[in-house]
């Protein structure tokens, strides 16, 4: 078996295909289903959300069980898989912990440690064990991982990181322009961090707020919570002219607002001065426009250093040492669990043998009183165990070592262990993980 993501994100693929990959609440468990019904794969799970798709599979066979989920994906999209293949990224074993942790915690948002994503993935949890296509493989993953979460949040600051780099950058542009109460903005995007900006441009008193998205419903929305109006993509240059704080925030690859646009726009305001804030993940605006008079463009790269001022560089490397600690953990854990079916056989066939011998002496020492054959069975039992419990312990610690697991394939060799007989059972028994005050599965 391999443990293994197969994925889209904002950090890989364009908008449009996000869009189409999405898996909406009501499609979730059918897609669950659809994945989990994989020949090569064993468990499965999906974790959707706008800004990514992931694929989370126990598949029998490597390279066919993410061919499975790679094809899986491509129909979704209605891309073909060559179309597909150079926005996905694949983990595998200990680089999935690694990356889930990230996610969870929400070092791997365009919004640094969002709490969101804890519901997020504790939905693609719970719907995929209604549908019973996570075990325990996957049940002990995803749980961890939310205890993660739950962990980074509680020890660090980290969930405060995302809305300061707003509140940084938008305390630039109140030094640029000399204020901003009254004037006009523009957000690009209609994300989290979008959000974010947009409820601090409220609060610092602008006189107009602009929401512009290729979701116009999204757009609508934020507008509302605002007290600002959506207005459609097409509209983006046309209110360039009119604004003096451009935020900018969409999970595009290429320039959202390229330099041509921009100069276009700043010869019709008459060279009034254009602040521009960045917050995407490849950049929304063209760096070229930092050569526009009077024109100031501060992105994730310029911001990185206020950061460190403020103490916030210091919460995502204390989540990153968290994380970094609960993989080694979580790779342990997962090294021992390998081996528990063939410490689960040894004890078995050694409880078979002494059934077999005390039934024979039972035979031969029928008139036996009960207390001496209780304390008969007793020693018997007691010896097997002491003789036992050393080499188990030992082929737990073993495990996690390099070739680990030669120990206990030497195990089911020398004692002619059956792996079919013995075969552990997978699927784990759901039960309640309280996260954040909330229950999650």
């Amino acid at each position: 078996m391999s443990l293994v993501v197969v994925g889209l994100s904002h950090r890989s693929a364009p908008v449009d295909l996000l869009e189409a990959a999405a898996v909406g609440p009501d499609d979730l468990p059918g897609f669950v289903k659809q994945v989990g019904d994989g020949p090569h794969v064993a468990e499965s799970a999906v974790v959707s959300t706008c800004n990514r798709v992931e694929l989370y599979a126990d598949v029998r066979a490597f390279h066919a069980g993410v061919g499975e989920l790679t094809s899986l994906l491509a129909q979704r999209t209605g891309r073909s898989v060559e179309e597909l293949s150079p926005h996905l990224y694949v983990h595998y074993e200990d680089a999935v912990l690694q990356h889930l942790y990230s996610v969870v915690c929400g070092l791997d948002s365009m919004v640094v440690g969002e709490t969101q994503i804890l519901g997020q993935v504790r939905n693609g949890l719970a719907v995929a064990q209604a549908a019973g296509s996570a075990g325990r493989v996957l049940n002990d993953v995803f749980q961890q991982a939310l205890r993660v979460g739950k962990r980074a949040h509680s020890e660090t600051g980290i969930d405060q990181a995302g809305s300061a780099v707003v509140t940084l950058g938008l305390g630039l542009a109140q030094r640029a322009l000399d204020g901003l109460a009254g004037r006009r903005s523009l957000v690009v995007g209609a994300g989290s961090m979008s959000s974010i900006a947009a409820t601090q441009l409220a609060r610092l008193g602008l006189g107009d707020i602009v929401i512009v998205n290729r979701t116009s419903e999204h757009a609508e929305r934020l507008a509302e919570q605002v007290g600002g109006r959506a207005v459609a993509m097409e509209r983006l240059e046309q209110e360039l002219h009119e604004a003096d704080v451009v935020v900018s925030c969409t999970g595009a690859t290429g320039f959202v607002l390229a330099a041509e646009a921009v100069t276009r726009a700043h010869a019709a305001r008459g060279g009034r001065p254009l602040f521009f804030l960045d917050l995407a993940l490849p950049r929304d605006v063209d760096p070229d426009v930092h050569g526009l008079d009077r024109v100031t463009l501060v992105d994730l790269e310029d911001l990185g250093a206020l950061l460190v001022e403020h103490g916030h560089a210091a919460d995502i490397e204390a989540v990153r040492a968290i994380v970094a600690e609960e993989v080694a953990a979580g790779l342990q854990q997962r090294q021992g669990d390998r081996v528990s079916p063939t410490i689960k056989a040894l004890r078995q066939k050694a409880a078979e043998v002494i059934d077999a011998e005390l039934t024979r002496f039972d035979g031969r020492r029928p008139n036996l009183s009960q207390d001496d054959r209780s304390e008969v069975e007793q020693t018997v039992r007691r010896v097997v165990d002491k003789l036992l419990h050393t080499p188990t312990v030992r082929v737990k610690e073993l495990a996690t070592e390099p070739a680990g697991l030669a120990y206990a394939e030497a195990l089911h060799a020398l004692f002619d262990l059956d792996p079919l007989r013995y075969r552990e059972v997978t699927t784990a028994d759901v039960h309640v993980l309280e996260v954040d005050g909330e229950e999650a599965l």
